[in-house]
């Protein structure tokens, strides 16, 4: 280890982008720039003035080896991890959002990279409003969302463990462990929003020991907050972030199974210019990365009656009576778009969504079939309807209505929702499904919801002649 450097275990300190004593710059100062890909329209990312905090070092991403060759380095390390040898599978719809336009006005994620992650390799997903993931079976649907959903966890403070409860599934096909017998994968994303495109970059250590060996928030080419695995006998990294003025970098130990730009506005005292650029982009990612619900609804755990409770709709959507009983009370405008989809997604006429008592104090939801009929409990629909049910009730409702916890520091209203749903057709008719992506784009018009999902080839194939929807085949 360099003699400048800081051990894990030492208190947070701060260097100065002084040179070292034999003239080559001190760890303070950035690091020459490995492989920058400038913005296709203007000059090369100018060179910041005040030191930047080192990348993570090769050692740190020794846990993702390719399947021949040596441990690829960390996000950070030598070349740039995305690389668009996937170029194919950027995309075949028509998204509304062009390549470069008015800063977004709420944190929103824009582009999900998995540069070694399962079976996928060097690949950029650019995500829009709406953006579908399809392909054959095996083709890695499922992993492009179990990232995002990893990365969303992270943000929100979940550990390692949590949010990868079987990491050696997320190796890369063929990886070969290096000396140490260590292997990982590595998976980023890019967030826009008021403070202009951030990118996030994790290198993740899953054999033998589940730990974070490298991470890095970038903006406009400039490091601004780093992390490297330094001594592997102890379950911290060394973390450095952007100071500025005479101080150039601070240095600290932060633990190796929580993703540290979430911890960074803990951390990080905002008195310098360069210390609030560091947290307007850390902010920024968390805010974007907490704001994501992701749903599989259950039909087998939606069919009981359910006690009533906060009205705040799970993962599974076990609860959804429960939900339409509150909905139908505080939010009457979506409660009726809601009735009005479901006239379209259930079979027979339907004059509106009701609630009723259960025995023991719970509460069933019903279909009201209009005047002299009898209405129909849910309990008794297809699998099929009930999960285009609780589809529909997450689309046209907002954070307030789900089980999740957004970013307490900034209004709802400059947040954006993302929901991610892995299976979005599973068991739907072309009706049903059709009239989701209606609902889709209904609310992710309005900027306040984005869909992120994995779909059927029908769907697909419907959804490529819709403008504002964007289709990455998997297949090509």
């Amino acid at each position: 280890m360099d003699a400048t450097a800081v051990a894990p275990g030492d208190d947070t300190r701060t260097d100065s982008p002084e040179a070292g004593p034999s003239g080559e710059p001190s760890p303070a100062q950035p690091p020459p720039p490995a492989r920058h890909v400038p913005p296709a329209a203007g000059p090369a990312a100018p060179v910041a003035t005040a030191a930047a905090p080192a990348a993570p070092t090769a050692t740190a991403a020794a846990g993702v080896p390719g399947p021949s060759v040596s441990p690829a380095p960390a996000a950070g390390a030598g070349a740039d991890p995305v690389v668009p040898a996937q170029g194919a599978r950027r995309g075949t719809g028509r998204p509304v959002e062009p390549a470069r336009r008015q800063p977004y006005a709420r944190p929103v994620i824009t582009e999900l990279r998995l540069s070694a992650f399962g079976q996928h390799r060097s690949a950029a997903f650019p995500l829009g409003p709406v953006t579908l993931f399809a392909g054959p079976s095996g083709s890695g649907k499922s992993q492009v969302l179990a990232a995002y959903e990893a990365l969303a966890g992270l943000g929100s403070g979940a550990t390692l463990e949590t949010v990868f409860p079987d990491p050696g599934a997320r190796i890369p096909d063929g990886a070969l462990p290096d000396t140490q017998r260590r292997r990982g994968f590595r998976l980023g994303c890019t967030v826009d929003g008021p403070a202009g495109p951030v990118r996030l970059e994790l290198a993740v250590q899953a054999e033998p020991a589940l730990r974070i060996v490298g991470e890095r928030l970038s903006q406009d080419g400039q490091i601004l907050f780093a992390t490297a695995l330094r001594d592997p006998g102890r379950r911290s990294v060394q973390a450095s972030w952007l100071t500025g003025g005479a101080v150039g970098v601070t240095r600290a130990p932060l633990p190796d199974n929580r993703l540290g730009t979430a911890l960074l506005p803990l951390r990080v005292a905002g008195s310098t210019a360069g210390q609030r650029q560091v947290l307007a982009a850390a902010e920024q990612a968390v805010v974007a990365l907490r704001s994501v619900f992701a749903c599989d609804p259950r039909p087998d755990r939606m069919r009981a009656a359910v006690p009533p409770g906060e009205g705040r709709l799970l993962a599974d959507c076990a609860n959804l009576a429960d939900v339409l009983r509150r909905t139908r009370h505080e939010c009457g405008t979506r409660h009726a778009l809601l009735a009005e989809a479901a006239r379209t997604g259930c079979a027979g006429p339907v004059a509106g969504l009701d609630v009723r008592a259960a025995a023991g104090g719970g509460v069933a939801a019903v279909l009201d079939r209009g005047p002299g009929r009898p209405a129909t409990e849910l309990a008794r629909l297809g699998s099929g309807e009930l999960r285009f049910l609780a589809l529909a009730l997450v689309l046209l409702t907002g954070p307030g209505v789900l089980d999740m916890d957004p970013a307490a520091e900034l209004l709802s209203a400059r947040q954006a929702l993302t929901v991610l749903a892995d299976g979005l057709d599973r068991g739907l008719d072309g009706n049903q499904a059709a009239e989701l992506l209606r609902l889709a784009l209904l609310s992710c018009g309005r900027g306040h919801v984005r869909l992120v999902a994995a779909v059927g080839e029908g769907t697909a194939a419907a959804a490529r002649r819709l403008d504002g929807v964007s289709v990455v085949d998997l297949s090509v």
